[in-house]
Formats: C-alpha cells, sequence, structure tokens
C-alpha cells in the first residue's frame, strides 16, 4: 500500500474533533491477531460474550480503540486495507460504550426466531447491507457512531458512511489514488 493511501485513511479516521476511532476486527480473516494485540497492547474487547472456546475467542471479532500514531493502527491500516480485515467507527464515546453498542449488533433473529451471528463487521457485508436499512435500523446500526469508515470494493476506495440531520444515510466514495 502506497503513503498516500495510508495518509488518506488516517486522515479521515482522525478528521472529526474530540472524536476517537475505533476498528471492529474480524479474527477469522486476520492470522494471529490475538498475538498482535498482545504485541501492541491496544485497548480492546471481544464482542463475543463469556468464555469461549480457543478456536471460536481466535476467530471473533475484536473492538480496538486506534490511537492516531500507534504502530497498531499503522499494522491494521497498511495491512489490513482491501483484505475485509474489518471496518472502523469514529465516535465521542468510551470504548466500553462501543463496546455495549457493537454487541448488540453481533446476533440476530432470522425470520423462524433462530439466533445468528451477523458478521456487519465484514466490510463486504456492510457494504451491501447498509444501504438497504431503513431508517430505524440505520439509528440502531449507528448508535454512537458518527460515522463508519471501511474499504470500497477496490482498494483504493474508502467509503464514509454517516447519518444525516434526517437519519438518511449518506456515503460518501472517496479515492484513495
Amino acid at each position: 500500500m502506497t503513503a498516500t493511501r495510508i495518509e488518506k485513511i488516517h486522515r479521515e479516521l482522525f478528521s472529526i474533533p474530540k472524536s476517537r476511532a475505533y476498528a471492529v476486527l474480524d479474527g477469522a480473516s486476520i492470522k494471529n491477531l490475538l498475538l498482535h494485540l498482545d504485541e501492541h497492547e491496544p485497548d480492546y474487547f471481544c464482542l463475543y460474550q463469556g468464555d469461549l472456546p480457543h478456536d471460536v475467542e481466535e476467530a471473533a471479532p475484536y473492538l480496538v480503540h486506534l490511537k492516531k500514531d500507534s504502530p497498531f493502527t499503522q499494522w491494521v491500516i497498511e495491512k489490513g486495507w482491501g483484505n475485509h480485515w474489518g471496518i472502523f467507527a469514529v465516535a465521542r464515546e468510551n470504548i466500553k460504550a462501543m463496546r455495549k453498542h457493537f454487541r448488540t449488533l453481533v446476533m440476530v433473529k432470522d425470520p423462524d426466531g433462530n439466533r445468528l451471528f451477523f458478521r456487519f463487521y465484514d466490510p463486504r457485508v456492510f457494504n451491501i447491507f447498509l444501504p438497504t436499512c431503513t431508517e430505524e435500523e440505520l439509528t440502531e446500526i449507528f448508535g454512537p457512531v458518527l460515522c463508519y469508515i471501511q474499504e470500497g470494493d477496490e482498494p483504493d476506495t474508502l467509503l464514509k458512511s454517516r447519518q444525516d440531520n434526517s437519519k438518511s444515510i449518506i456515503i460518501d466514495d472517496i479515492r484513495l489514488t
């Protein structure tokens, strides 16, 4: 990935004053994610609750607070962009409030009432799902999130999703080249 792309992604993540940047990372898509979390020691939480078997723990989604100048943030942007590692969220809330919000999204019910895992944090899923949401669903998905940032279908595209004052969705398609 070029330095220009990394810089543009970084700028979007940290452009809103008095906000915090988060990543919801997919352990199933990132080899040795837990080792990287242990090595870099960012603030993070697993979005699945309770004691998990090791294989589930490895594949689980993780909420990570990204710091502007941290090596972990650099690694996630540089290695993960274009590889469907997860999505980014910008909010003013602390990580515990964000964990509470995102945990409400990881499980959904099918038409028969069966509980299913919802991989909203996979940008391929998020990019298809978000434009189909009703106003009520958008309010639920966004909660305290000011904007979501995720890769587009092409690696040189950044999608920035936010709600306007009428609670409709606005998706900015930003070229990284």
